[in-house]
């Protein structure tokens, strides 16, 4: 039996993995997947069995890491500007470290890859991380494919040994030894006063997220079960992060301090790679805890997935099952409970779980009624927005109790029909006209921030904290949303057009870089790449490519008929520059005043030289010149 000291804070360690459904686990009934050691866990754990998220990657970040719905956040998509979380928004880690905690995060931030969005920026002193949604997104340092990979450690990069969830864990166990004092190790009490600070460890899987690359001995795991090949690899990664699971674990009973560890398992949404659903969302192949849907869908299979929470020093029982509703806007405001800071919350929409979490409640049995009735009747809202400018009611879910009412329209009981099939809204025409009030009151709530009207998203540029940064197509906004996100997108010379926004901090002249292949390459702008002559990516260990997803490695479309460049600021003040044939990047020197305003960026090329558009840099640098500089620079820009 090991011993513990009780600390006066709780560490958490928090571990949320990326596109895994509910149903992608062995303690949820799957029949195929091998997930040993969570299913011990499960079992070991409070387990919230009606826990619902944002239905895409960064929405239930940002309502993880704030307690804010996502909307409010500012968070309603992947894409588009509208994954960056409000710089105006406190987070958890920012309210832990100002208490005394140490914060480290590794894997996914999701949230903006620039100033002031950067993990680094939010309140994590320590980080390790890929840009953008995923490995191998535009962002995410050109050729990353999960193996030997390059990440970056508190915004500077830095080559890595192994595959990216082994690197991702491995990190954060060091984290987790460098903030565990000698004398827990030892499992010595200390009479000094000096201890080293409680820590905050938030650990996200990139994987399983597409593409579904993975060492074969995973995926042959799988190569004897008649599913399909990409369900294999997906099992595949999450059997791998099962095994890391253990080995977090393990290192936690090593240092005598999991029972003074909140340790939480969780994902983000719906699954994406473990099911095959039909044109109405009906699962006809996979499991799915036998729900409707899956990644970004407002049925139950979109949003409702698992939540796992052990703390036995802090009162949470082992073995049981929480079943009111609950929220990732919960999340923050009850792990404050929990580490003691629940006297100076910053305002949350999420509600404080401690009253049904604490398995040793001391109120009274009617006091007790009352908490259990108010969190019944409690309501909730999900949506899947994924539009540039949110969407009254789109694809959205009002729950209370066991309704579930989608898109304002449709009411289904889950209880009695867990598939959703059988819409029941003309027999309960009073439960739709209560959950469409619901939805109202949660609509006024964030359309309070929607509306964006301090411009709270833009690109930070010319301030103190950063003379460099760098732009992609993946935070351009146009009334689409539609961008290229992708390296393979890159590859193919996709075309998008938009603008960024910027708030220029500091009026000043700055230099303007736009390419079409990152600064990692070597690459001109008109280049193309010849599969299997010139490919520039190394593929890695023998079958670790999801063969579907080949397309994101190799080849490129050349683009022949570019000849220069322009940029326009705001709708008046245009600037162009011709290009030589081999020219990797297009270079503007413009004199920006302070405030906010657009950029757009395009090639320019065909007959009409100057005025034809190609197609949008993928790539922007923006660097604030010093005085000296913007003296000494050549610049042949011209207006027109």
């Amino acid at each position: 039996m090991t011993t513990t000291r009780q600390s006066k804070s709780a560490n958490i360690v928090f571990v949320i993995t990326d596109d895994q459904g509910y149903g992608d686990l062995g303690c949820h009934g799957n029949p195929i997947i091998q997930t040993p050691n969570i299913n011990k866990f499960h079992k070991q754990s409070t387990r919230f069995t009606q826990y619902h998220v944002g239905t895409t990657c960064a929405p239930t970040r940002s309502g993880l890491l704030t307690g804010l719905n996502c909307n409010s956040a500012g968070v309603w998509h992947t894409i588009g500007g509208a994954s960056l979380l409000r710089h105006d928004v406190r987070t958890l880690p920012q309210v832990l470290m100002q208490h005394g905690y140490s914060t480290g995060m590794f894997g996914k931030w999701h949230l903006g890859d620039e100033y002031p969005y950067r993990p680094n920026d939010r309140g994590f002193e320590h980080a390790v991380y890929h840009k953008g949604g995923g490995i191998t997104q535009i962002s995410d340092h050109w050729g990353n494919n999960y193996m030997n990979d390059t990440y970056l450690v508190n915004g500077k990069p830095k080559d890595f040994k192994g595959y990216c969830t082994d690197v991702f864990f491995d990190e954060t166990m060091d984290f987790i030894r460098r903030h565990v004092s000698d004398s827990d190790a030892d499992g010595k009490e200390e009479e000094e006063e000096h201890e080293k600070k409680p820590f905050f460890a938030y650990l996200a899987t990139n994987a399983p997220h597409h593409p579904y690359n993975v060492e074969a001995k995973y995926r042959d795991l799988y190569k004897d079960e008649c599913i399909p090949e990409d369900r294999k690899r997906f099992y595949g990664m999450i059997t791998n992060i099962d095994e890391n699971f253990a080995r977090l674990r393990s290192l936690l009973h090593e240092l005598h301090i999991e029972d003074d560890t909140i340790l939480v398992f969780t994902t983000d949404n719906g699954t994406s790679g473990g099911v095959t659903q039909d044109e109405n969302q009906f699962i006809v192949s996979g499991h799915n805890g036998g729900m409707r849907g899956q990644k970004a869908s407002p049925y139950e299979g979109g949003h409702r997935v698992p939540f796992f929470i052990r703390y036995p020093n802090g009162n949470i029982a082992e073995g049981k099952d929480l079943t009111v509703l609950s929220s990732y806007t919960d999340v923050m405001p009850t792990l404050l409970h929990y580490c003691g800071i629940a006297s100076s919350l910053p305002n949350m929409e999420g509600k404080n779980l401690h009253p049904m979490l604490d398995s040793t409640t001391t109120t009274s049995p009617n006091h007790e009624k009352d908490t259990v009735k108010e969190f019944e009747q409690r309501a909730l809202v999900v949506d899947t927005q994924r539009v540039a400018h949110p969407i009254k009611w789109r694809l959205s879910c009002v729950m209370k109790q066991q309704y579930r009412l989608i898109s304002g329209r449709h009411l289904f009981n889950i209880n009695t029909d867990p598939e959703q099939r059988v819409d029941v809204s003309n027999n309960h025409p009073q439960i739709v006209s209560e959950l469409r009030d619901e939805y109202e009151t949660w609509w006024t709530l964030c359309s309070r921030q929607m509306e964006n009207p301090d411009n709270s998203t833009a690109a930070i540029i010319g301030s103190d904290q950063t003379r460099n940064v760098k732009l992609t197509t993946m935070d351009l906004r146009n009334d689409d949303s539609d961008v290229v996100w992708h390296q393979g997108q890159v590859r193919k010379g996709q075309v998008c057009l938009g603008w960024w926004d910027i708030d220029v901090k500091s009026t000043s002249t700055y230099r303007i870089s736009a390419r079409r292949w990152p600064e990692e390459t070597n690459y001109s702008i008109t280049d193309g790449i010849i599969q299997g002559t010139d490919d520039d990516v190394d593929l890695g260990p023998k079958d670790l490519i999801d063969p579907s997803s080949l397309w994101c490695y190799q080849g490129g479309k050349a683009i022949d008929d570019v000849y220069g460049a322009a940029i326009k600021i705001d709708m008046a003040d245009n600037y162009y520059v011709d290009l030589e044939h081999n020219a990797k990047e297009a270079i503007f020197q413009i004199h920006l005043k302070e405030g906010c305003h657009t950029l757009r960026a395009w090639f320019t090329g065909g007959v009409d030289v100057r005025n034809a558009t190609v197609m949008c840099p993928y790539y922007i640098t923006i660097t604030k010149l010093e005085e000296e500089e913007d003296h000494d620079q050549h610049n042949n820009m011209t207006d027109w």
